[in-house]
């Protein structure tokens, strides 16, 4: 497949994004940037949330992680089921009673202006460097397939990038990414279900073939009891997937600025019933692709591992045209569908939890300032984004992306869970010096805890989140 017919695919794509959004943006208005006029159809920000959760990181990284960790990561996964469901009946009647445009003002109302202003502050910090992963890793790919043979600098890749989502998201923001989040997951979807047939038709497999292969491979095994000290534990990460469903979808103001732009609590939480059901079956999906990758790339001498594994089967292995394009589709699905949110609750976060816009200005002043910040956005994630291409190392993003959430979310976890399950009133002045102690100190105890052997994994972020509260504990006010 030659560059150009790479760039009228990626053109082609964009103009249906841009038609979504010219469709979905007339009115321009803070109502529709932040909250879609509270007029979403649950199903819709349901199936566009499943691409959003996904993302690039998920469509590269899962199906390159099996050959290292097997079908592990599905217990992390089993863990989410039980994250999402404390979503749906805990925080979600909560953000709805309150009547929320960020998450993070519940914070200053429980606790007081230095908690806000921290709890939001954390959400920034991990959605810049979270976003700025995945779309490293999706433009790192499409550098190399395309722009490279180009003679197109990496800045310019990315610059690109970060432009075409701000145009499209601009004007109506979440409304109109409820409508382009549902197209993106449709074709991340339709990607990896083709790549499946395509590779499974070239080794001769019927599907009765591929469960057998899937079944009586070393690599499926999903369950890991053995050694307590091991990062892949089954309660570890059963119980880190539970906690990081609540932090990086339930305490994320990308994830749930979704849900609130439903028309009614019920319907929210039906959104999060059908999600959890579709994600889970999606992700074993994933894993089963990675499988069946992994055993191609074996039996055909190819050596492409980790995030390389699924782009150079897809393109470089000559299955035909037809994969190539629908992975470039899935591919650029995944970079816009977890960007796209991302620019706007950090617009919306930034706007309104550290500018106060609603509260200082009229409405006239406050679209003005919303503008500017969505530039200002744009710009710090092209930066970081190009700062990672210098400084990031080859191991799975994955398993960076949520080593470094265990890190910046455990001090959102220890604020809500004490808000929620405390009736205390803590030194709102020493919030900040408590958030800010507990990574620090969680960091500590993992990296020497890791040289006698024993290996938090993602129970790092439980740590984190425990350190907090008894922070909190400490300086509450009797």
């Amino acid at each position: 497949m030659q560059p150009i017919h790479i760039l009228l695919l990626i053109a082609g794509y964009f103009g249906v994004l841009m038609l979504i959004s010219y469709l979905t943006g007339k009115t321009g208005s803070n109502a529709d940037f932040f909250k879609a006029g509270k007029q979403s159809p649950w199903y819709l920000v349901a199936f566009g949330m499943i691409g959003a959760s996904l993302s690039g990181v998920t469509f590269i990284s899962v199906p390159g992680w099996i050959e290292a960790s097997s079908f592990s990561y599905f217990q992390v996964v089993l863990g989410y089921t039980v994250g999402y469901a404390v979503i749906g009946l805990v925080l979600l009647p909560l953000y709805y009673r309150l009547n929320l445009t960020s998450i993070y003002t519940y914070l200053e109302g429980r606790f007081g202006n230095y908690s806000y202003k921290t709890g939001a502050s954390f959400f920034l910090l991990s959605r810049i460097v979270g976003a700025s992963f995945r779309l490293y890793l999706v433009a790192n790919v499409l550098q190399l397939l395309v722009f490279d043979e180009m003679g197109v600098p990496f800045w310019v890749t990315v610059t690109l990038t970060i432009l075409l989502i701000w145009l499209y998201t601009f004007k109506a923001g979440i409304k109109t990414i409820v409508w382009t989040d549902t197209l993106q997951t449709l074709f991340m979807l339709i990607a990896v279900g083709a790549a499946i047939y395509f590779v499974s038709d070239e080794m001769g497999l019927s599907a009765g073939n591929l469960f057998a292969l899937v079944s009586e491979s070393d690599m499926s095994q999903v369950f890991f009891f053995d050694d307590w000290k091991s990062g892949d534990h089954f309660v570890k990460q059963f119980i880190s997937g539970a906690f990081i469903a609540i932090v990086m979808t339930g305490l994320d103001q990308d994830m749930m600025q979704k849900n609130l732009t439903c028309r009614n609590l019920e319907d929210a939480q039906k959104n999060m019933f059908w999600f959890t059901i579709v994600l889970t079956i999606v992700n074993m999906v994933f894993l089963v692709l990675g499988l069946l990758l992994t055993v191609y790339a074996s039996q055909n001498g190819i050596e492409a591992h980790k995030d390389q594994l699924f782009p150079t089967i897809a393109v470089d292995s000559g299955l035909g045209i037809g994969l190539a394009i629908v992975f470039l589709l899935g591919l650029i699905a995944a970079a816009y569908s977890s960007a796209d949110s991302a620019l706007t609750s950090l617009t919306t976060s930034f706007s309104i939890d550290i500018l106060d816009i609603e509260k200082k200005y009229d409405v006239a002043k406050q679209i003005a300032i919303r503008k500017r910040i969505h530039i200002l956005m744009s710009i710090i994630l092209i930066l970081v984004i190009i700062i990672f291409k210098y400084v990031i190392a080859d191991d799975s993003v994955i398993s960076r992306l949520f080593v470094f959430a265990g890190y910046t979310y455990g001090p959102l976890l220890g604020l809500y869970a004490f808000g929620l399950f405390s009736k205390w009133q803590v030194k709102d002045e020493f919030v900040p010096f408590i958030a800010l102690a507990s990574p620090i100190l969680a960091y500590l105890i993992s990296y020497f805890s890791l040289k006698q052997g024993f290996d938090f994994g993602f129970f790092i972020l439980i740590l984190n989140g425990a350190l907090t509260y008894l922070g909190l504990i400490l300086i509450r006010r009797k």
